[in-house]
């Protein structure tokens, strides 16, 4: 039977997690991590595949550390296929004892910091341990459901009031309807001009279904997720944190004010506002002087102002510079032109997406 708290079944119909990918590399692997001095670690990772699972949880262990021996650049590839494949002993001999939440824990580890020799093997083992988990638990399909976002009208004083002065009161980006590829491209990208496509998302099941907390929950709940936490990535206080994206929703229903740190999943030419509203604010490339970047190389995409409160002595050129901004609706899709500078505030709690692209491709 099943454990509603620890999500631990019976194990022995449902066979094994299958991995040719790491099957059929794991001699060439194994060699390289020994040219590379991963004598310890070849030696717990064929433990390992002989099913010893504190053999296998010591790999990984020491896959972890040298994962963290310097900065993330300077990480030999070699490090992170063993980090995946010390992923996939661990949460295959987890699976083989019913332990779903933890094999699902572990996978989701191995393609946040593995490799991409074994992805493979992780995306299907992720797919057939979710679907697996959902069964176990036997969440209705046809439970009522909770909205994440109510369908209330903005109060628009309400709003100007918690945004940056001259807030949607200068040039507001242009939408358009029913706009082809062929004019969006003539029109807008090869102009390197903003515009919001209006309806183009209306057939995204995306657009009802994430806005339903139960389902988010049915067929997320267990995943492990990267979520930074602070106003942004420049204050002090901002951090980054591993958790399950049933915690990250229960932080999304407290909506507790009191909160100093937000928290949001981590990770725009093309921004896609699937539930909720932002109010999105752009700045042209040929600003980027005006607008005081840092001089940090990591941080030289960033700007020193902050636009809420702005230090008119330290950066005197602000705030009269021109600008676009609009408040992005659900459904609506923003074109973010190259290198153009951005400003994003939520209204709501909203899910977005981004799709990027090289100029090759178009």
């Amino acid at each position: 039977m099943s454990s509603p708290t620890t999500n631990v079944v019976a194990a022995e119909s449902w066979g094994l997690l299958e991995t040719p990918t790491m099957d059929a590399e794991t001699p060439t692997l194994l060699q390289a991590i020994t040219e590379h001095g991963g004598y310890a670690y070849v030696s717990m990772a064929s433990l390992a595949a002989a099913g010893d699972l504190g053999a296998a949880e010591a790999a990984r262990e020491m896959a972890w550390e040298q994962l963290h021996s310097g900065p993330w650049h300077s990480v030999l590839p070699v490090w992170r296929d063993a980090y995946s494949m010390a992923c996939l002993h661990v949460a295959r001999l987890h699976f083989s004892k019913g332990e779903l939440t933890e094999a699902l824990r572990v996978l989701d580890m191995g393609l946040i910091m593995g490799g991409t020799l074994l992805r493979k093997d992780l995306d299907s083992a992720v797919e057939k341990v979710s679907a697996k988990a959902r069964h176990a638990t036997g969440i209705s399909e046809q439970r009522a459901k909770r909205k994440l976002v109510r369908e209330d009208e903005l109060d628009e004083e309400e709003v100007l009031c918690s945004l940056p002065v001259k807030s949607l009161s200068l040039k507001l980006v242009e939408k358009r309807p029913a706009l082809s590829l062929e004019g969006f491209l003539r029109e807008h990208f090869l102009s390197g001009s903003p515009v919001i496509i209006s309806d183009c998302m209306a057939h995204w099941p995306a657009r009802t279904k994430w806005n339903d907390m139960d389902y988010l929950r049915r067929v997320a709940g267990e995943r492990t997720v990267p979520v930074e936490v602070g106003k942004n990535y420049l204050c002090p206080e901002w951090k980054q944190e591993l958790i399950s994206f049933s915690q990250f929703l229960a932080r999304i229903e407290a909506n507790d004010s009191s909160l100093a740190a937000p928290t949001y999943l981590a990770q725009h030419p093309l921004f896609d506002q699937v539930v909720g509203r932002k109010y999105i604010r752009l700045y042209p490339a040929s600003l980027s002087e005006e607008l005081y970047p840092y001089t940090e190389t990591m941080l030289k995409n960033s700007s020193q102002v902050d636009l809420d409160n702005i230090d008119e002595r330290l950066f005197p050129k602000v705030h009269d510079l021109e600008f676009q901004d609009c408040i992005l609706e659900e459904g609506e899709m923003l074109y973010i032109p190259p290198k153009w500078w951005h400003f994003v505030r939520s209204l709501t709690t909203s899910f977005s997406v981004s799709f990027w692209w090289s100029d090759s491709k178009i």
